[in-house]
């Protein structure tokens, strides 16, 4: 098909005002938060309607385009990069609240809802929608859908897929159906939790039924410090190993800690090697029990300081300091390179002490910020990505730590997703009957491998643009 003759059509039934096509334009769209891999769309649309949707995956299907869904742009793993060109189809204007039950405890939304300001609508109710990602101000619940993700509270809350109840699609062939429902358990497939994770590579969620959870009566944020990297990481074990569940344990090293202070001055102390933030939620009378036995759970473990959040600012302070932390490493390098890798909670001061010793090896400085309580690291490479030697140097290293993952009991992602980042690595956990066992359902769902191709599985197709446009120079 023609590109015009693409445009001409997709104008025709969308508006000029929904269609983007210059060159300029479309180097918006060129790579997600990974910036490490970058390809660019022929064409960007932005629908206001599942019709709209529905509409343009109709025109792919039937001249064989490949297209893409995106959402705020925040995803880590290349999962929104068009890399066989096509249609991207940014849903960014579906950005509505459609339905708040609290009664029924869900919500309908549509998938360019963005995470906080679905939150601030829902706290004067008395609910929330628990998962709350670090880039939680910005990424929207389609793309927390499409990747399953989680953040600090999933230790104790979940995942995505635990709260969603049902989600309407647009099938890869232009048809539209529901999946799940609005209640707490339907009868069947578990179609929604196969949809949830998928990254896209199965259809393009229009609509999402989420479940709404009460806000706890009484919240307790502690800053533990410690001189020593593995006694924080071993406290996270003492703590669990009580029959304690926090809320979240999150751990932040010196580099972090410094990079952070010196952005969001949340009190943070950058002589520490490290410091955990500990969360407790529930009954007001449970929380502080709980609370007590973690302070002395910490104190044994050498904390030098444990703080206690007195306010509800100071206690939104720490929170700023955690959840801006990837922010905050912008002013301290050219480029970052955020890993994605879960090992069992009582391998931490292992495999952290093989991360250090792996970026020292490759000459580059590796941050920690991670979600301690569930193992899920994050390992922050900075680089400068103008150097071509310095990306190969990140990715040789992005590769080491997360084979250490593996071979210590875990797995290559917690959260981010595959997508492209890491499609060769799926061999690292999965035999080639299982790849293909996989390929197999998105087979059924997408026979003409249109719906966001190249992605998850390794060697799945040829990148139409060059991946080293990052050190090559942007052209046409």
């Amino acid at each position: 098909m023609d590109r015009n003759e693409l445009l001409e059509e997709l104008v025709g039934i969308l508006g000029a005002e929904k269609v983007i096509s210059e060159y300029e334009e479309l180097l918006v769209y060129d790579c997600d938060a990974l910036t490490i891999n970058k390809a660019l769309p022929d064409v960007v649309v932005l629908p206001e309607s599942t019709k709209d949707v529905q509409a343009v995956v109709r025109i792919a299907s039937r001249f064989k385009l490949p297209f893409v869904a995106r959402g705020a742009g925040t995803g880590l793993s290349g999962g929104a990069l068009p890399v066989q060109g096509g249609i991207l189809i940014s849903l960014v204007r579906m950005n509505r609240i459609l339905e708040v039950d609290a009664a029924n405890r869900r919500a309908v939304v549509q998938p360019g809802v963005i995470n906080q300001q679905l939150n601030d609508a829902l706290r004067p109710l008395g609910f929330h929608f628990a998962p709350d990602p670090s880039s939680q101000q910005s990424c929207t619940i389609g793309g927390n859908v499409a990747e399953n993700a989680g953040g600090p509270h999933t230790l104790k809350y979940g995942v995505t897929t635990n709260h969603v109840l049902g989600l309407e699609v647009v099938l890869p062939d232009g048809q539209v159906t529901f999946l799940g429902g609005r209640v707490e358990e339907m009868p069947g497939y578990d179609l929604v939790g196969l949809m949830v994770g998928s990254e896209g590579t199965l259809g393009i969620v229009t609509q999402v039924v989420v479940r709404l959870t009460r806000l706890p009566e009484a919240v307790r944020t502690m800053l533990a410090v410690y001189d020593s990297v593995g006694a924080a990481t071993q406290t996270v074990s003492d703590i669990i190993a009580k029959g304690i569940i926090p809320a979240a344990v999150e751990m932040m090293d010196r580099i972090t800690l410094g990079a952070v202070e010196d952005y969001i001055h949340a009190g943070y102390p950058k002589d520490a090697e490290a410091v955990l933030l500990i969360e407790l939620d529930g009954p007001e009378e449970e929380v502080e029990r709980r609370g007590a036995t973690v302070i002395d759970i910490c104190r044994q473990g050498g904390a030098r300081q444990v703080r206690v959040a007195e306010t509800e600012e100071e206690r939104t302070l720490l929170w700023q300091g955690r959840k801006r932390a990837f922010g905050a490493f912008g002013r301290v390098s050219p480029s970052y390179y955020s890993l994605d890798g879960v090992i069992p909670r009582s391998r931490l001061p292992d495999v952290l002490s093989r991360v250090y010793e792996i970026g020292q090896r490759h000459g580059l400085t590796i941050a920690n910020v991670f979600h301690a309580g569930d193992g899920n690291l994050h390992p922050i490479i900075l680089f400068d990505e103008r150097d071509r030697d310095q990306i190969e140097r990140a990715l040789r290293a992005s590769r080491e730590i997360l084979q250490c993952c593996v071979e210590s009991g875990g797995t290559i992602s917690g959260e981010h997703g595959i997508g492209l980042e890491k499609m060769d690595m799926m061999r690292l956990v999965y035999s080639q009957e299982d790849l293909e066992a996989m390929k197999k359902i998105k087979q059924v769902f997408d026979p003409e491998g249109l719906c966001n191709p190249g992605k998850i599985f390794p060697g799945d197709t040829e990148v139409k643009m060059p991946l080293s446009r990052i050190v090559d120079g942007l052209r046409p």
